[in-house]
């Protein structure tokens, strides 16, 4: 998740100027939190998708810089050292995420490739800026298997695995698909937010009913892998074709529950219903519209006031976006609350079984936070929350990271006995989909 243009460019007072009030942050007592650090003591936190490698290649003043964003000081974002240890996080799937929006300038009508790098250059880049965050520091261990993550862990190390966000960056090639696993991606999200020419997407037109031949090939040879099927960002279609197809448990690795809000990114129940026959988990994040009814609203009102804005003022940008300034200090924004945050990681219990419900905060990636849940740091404050509930230890321990480790051992059983059968597939977007289909590249 990044922060939206919208958000980005028309918000124009700071968010606190254009909160409501205060909001408090849980009903937990302090033994409730006692209770909580005591449980991840025990289990640390493994978080489902940290947009740490995007900030660092995006940083203003030194992109691309893992050297100087120090993560041994106090860093501008949400993630350093001395805050994964205060939240108690022992295993972390970094995002290696990049665009997926097409370029036009990219590919030169006689279908030369132009300078403007492409999916796969920019994918490589990813993986490597986040290969040398955790090569630069002893605190966190790679470690790329259900049983290398738990022996870390063991050891009071931070495991590092990887998770691609997106399939565009495949390029259409299960050849790549299988470079990026030799390279340490553990999951896959089939899509971003743009339809593919194998997978819909969430937030694009839907196109193929959810998966073509090819994208269903995609999730077998994921399986054969030992890659994570990630279905956030997807359509429901996508998601019930790829529980379908899927021979091994498949992750969310940050959505929440749309009956609670009903926004596109989210999990509907009839989903969330199949998950416990597939065996996987529903990751649930912090990132605010996607957890609070009330921002939800509230991103859809300064949508439309934005439409209206553009619409009156014709091409006069600086005049449409001081209109819509006028309107935000009039309509202080909301704030998600961490009962919120609860409300979905319940809700997902309720349908899916607590064996089924996990975390996946998108910590880096997102342009506001939950109030109480500002940083890497804040976990044990959900886990207070959900003791306060009456969630024993044993389902806390689960929510923290027995689940995914679950999930990601048997997708490894998995795929051990798929490479007994099935050799690398040799399969083609253009014999299964019949079609020849150019790669696009990132912007």
């Amino acid at each position: 998740m990044r922060a939206s243009l919208l958000f980005a460019l028309l918000v124009a007072a700071p968010l606190g100027a254009q909160t409501a009030g205060s909001t408090p942050v849980s009903a937990a007592t302090s033994a409730d939190m006692a209770r909580a650090l005591r449980v991840l003591r025990a289990n640390p936190v493994m978080d489902g998708h940290n947009d740490l490698p995007w900030r660092i290649r995006e940083d203003s003043a030194h992109p691309r810089d893992v050297e100087w964003y120090d993560l041994r000081t106090r860093t501008p974002g949400m993630t350093d050292l001395a805050r994964l240890k205060q939240g108690h996080v022992g295993a972390q799937f970094w995002s290696v995420y990049l665009p997926g929006e097409p370029s036009d300038a990219t590919y030169a009508p006689n279908g030369t490739v132009s300078s403007r790098p492409g999916y796969a250059r920019v994918q490589l880049e990813q993986i490597d800026i986040a290969r040398r965050i955790v090569a630069r520091y002893p605190e966190l261990q790679w470690a790329p298997t259900a049983a290398g993550a738990r022996a870390a862990m063991k050891r009071g190390k931070v495991a590092s695995l990887l998770g691609m966000e997106g399939g565009h960056a495949i390029e259409n090639s299960l050849e790549a698909l299988r470079q990026y696993y030799d390279l340490g991606a553990r999951y896959m999200t089939l899509t971003h937010n743009v339809t593919l020419d194998w997978a819909d997407a969430a937030l694009d037109t839907a196109k193929h009913g959810g998966l073509t031949p090819f994208g269903r090939e995609v999730v077998r040879e994921m399986n054969r892998l030992g890659m994570l099927v990630d279905l956030s960002h997807v359509s429901p279609g996508t998601m019930s074709a790829a529980l379908d197809v899927a021979e091994a448990p498949v992750i969310f690795s940050h959505s929440a529950a749309r009956a609670l809000v009903d926004h596109p990114r989210n999990v509907p129940d009839s989903i969330l219903a199949r998950v416990p026959r597939n065996g996987g988990v529903v990751m649930v994040p912090f990132v605010t519209a996607f957890v609070s009814k009330a921002v939800k609203a509230d991103d859809d009102s300064l949508e439309a006031q934005a439409k209206a804005a553009r619409q009156r003022a014709g091409g006069d940008t600086p005049a449409a976006r001081a209109e819509v300034a006028r309107w935000r200090a009039a309509h202080p924004r909301p704030r998600a609350t961490v009962a919120e945050v609860a409300d979905h990681i319940e809700h997902v219990r309720r349908i899916a079984g607590v064996d089924h419900v996990g975390i996946g905060s998108d910590f880096d990636g997102i342009p506001e936070n939950v109030v109480g849940l500002e940083d890497v740091s804040t976990f044990p404050t959900l886990f207070a929350e959900l003791a306060h509930r009456g969630w024993s230890d044993a389902d806390l321990a689960k929510l923290a990271s027995g689940n995914v480790l679950r999930v990601l051992a048997e997708a490894e059983r998995v795929a051990a006995r798929l490479k007994k059968t099935r050799g690398p597939s040799q399969a083609t977007i253009e014999k299964l989909d019949g079609r020849p289909v150019a790669p696009r590249a990132a912007q």
